[in-house]
């Protein structure tokens, strides 16, 4: 059996794990694909389930991102693998088998493969994700700023190799195309801000 399949396995069935929907379900009854943006990520948990559920689902998709990465740099630390792993659980997130293949953004679950990966270029990432919603509070603008960066903070701050480097950048990309309705809503100035209704 090759192990290393079963983990980037293991890795996309985790990450398929709906953190927002069960979070808010159990806390308020309600499907979060059914309320707000219809958005099964952290954002919209926190405008249906409050601050609380947002701060649970941001966690749990974070560990989705991180555990199958840690588990596999300990099985097998080689950077294509690890690349592997860490794309499995974003795709998950974004096209989890138990939702139809509809889900989130991928961003909390790519920030916590990411900050084991590389933790100096994830950490000024955040900064970077911290910077840009103080100024337009804008949580999608953040995190396409953020995702658009980091392959470059990887390259100059660290020494990812050419496979971690390629699996960095897929990831980001694809995050940017998680966000493409985002896009058009910020074009257009119809993009909700945080703490205004606007």
């Amino acid at each position: 059996m090759n192990w290393e399949l079963a983990l980037v396995a293991a890795a996309y069935l985790l990450g398929s794990i709906p953190s927002a929907l069960l979070v808010v379900w159990a806390r308020t009854g309600k499907d979060v694909r059914r309320e707000g943006s219809g958005n099964v990520g952290a954002t919209n948990a926190t405008r249906i389930g409050g601050p609380a559920a947002g701060i649970v689902v941001t966690a749990m998709d974070v560990v989705k991102g991180a555990l199958p990465v840690w588990a596999m740099s300990a099985f097998n630390p080689a950077s294509e693998w690890l690349a592997a792993a860490m794309l499995a659980a974003i795709v998950g997130h974004c096209y989890p088998v138990w939702l139809r293949f509809k889900g989130g953004k991928g961003v909390a679950t790519a920030f916590g493969a990411f900050v084991v990966l590389a933790p100096l270029p994830t950490l000024v990432a955040l900064g970077v994700w911290i910077v840009v919603l103080a100024l337009g509070r804008w949580v999608s603008l953040a995190s396409l700023v953020g995702a658009a960066v980091f392959p470059l903070l990887a390259a100059v701050l660290g020494e990812p190799g050419h496979a971690m480097l390629l699996g960095v950048s897929l990831a980001s990309a694809l995050i940017i195309v998680r966000h493409r309705n985002n896009i058009r809503q910020l074009i257009a100035g119809s993009e909700p801000r945080i703490g205004r209704r606007d």
